[in-house]
């Protein structure tokens, strides 16, 4: 799930340690009175699904700073996901952004994750809120996420890539081979990896 629609400097989202103390419950998302999306205070105790490092869907895109992406999806839906590869209703994706670091301690090669996330977006599954089902939420230092419109580029990529109910579950290792099994690619994907493929 790359949620990300342009590239993000290490100080355009600063997440403040005030969200993580929100109450939650864990079995599918929950909404302020103004329709804002909390933030689940324990998303890192969720099934963590993948990381990608400096990833781009936009071609000869350098990020001003190395980014890792972590990707969480709460337990119910990922239960649900091995049974019938694709996702139930309330399910919940939180792409967490972290920026790369290469000097500290011992390390003499390679990057390891910052302490503080830059940024942070959900993908959401709510049929009965949203049209098309799914919508996408971004934090910008604060418990409440705010709603992206359904003008936005993360929406009709999704639909255009996805290869499972428009999520990236192709950057899922463990779960692709799944979806393949129970017969859940979508059609646009498995025409993109036929292309893609020498």
């Amino acid at each position: 799930m790359k949620l990300r629609t342009l590239g993000v400097s290490a100080g355009l989202l600063l997440v403040s340690a005030g969200v993580f103390g929100q109450e939650q419950s864990t079995s599918g998302p929950a909404y302020s009175s103004d329709a804002k999306l909390q933030l689940p205070k324990d998303y890192r105790e969720w099934v963590f699904l993948s990381s990608g490092f400096d990833m781009s869907y936009r071609p000869a895109t350098q990020a001003a700073h190395h980014l890792f992406d972590n990707v969480f999806v709460n337990p119910a839906a990922y239960r649900q996901f091995r049974k019938t590869g694709t996702w139930p209703d309330k399910t919940v994706l939180v792409l967490e952004v972290r920026g790369a670091r290469s000097r500290g301690s011992i390390i003499q090669g390679g990057s390891y994750q910052d302490i503080a996330p830059v940024e942070l977006e959900v993908h959401v599954k709510d049929e009965g809120r949203f049209p098309g089902s799914w919508a996408f939420f971004v934090f910008a230092g604060q418990p409440l996420g705010r709603l992206l419109p359904r003008a936005a580029e993360c929406y009709s990529c999704h639909a255009a890539h996805g290869a499972v109910d428009t999520t990236f579950v192709q950057f899922y290792p463990t779960l692709l081979p799944l979806a393949h099994t129970k017969g859940t690619l979508s059609a646009a994907y498995q025409a993109e990896e036929a292309r893609s493929t020498p």
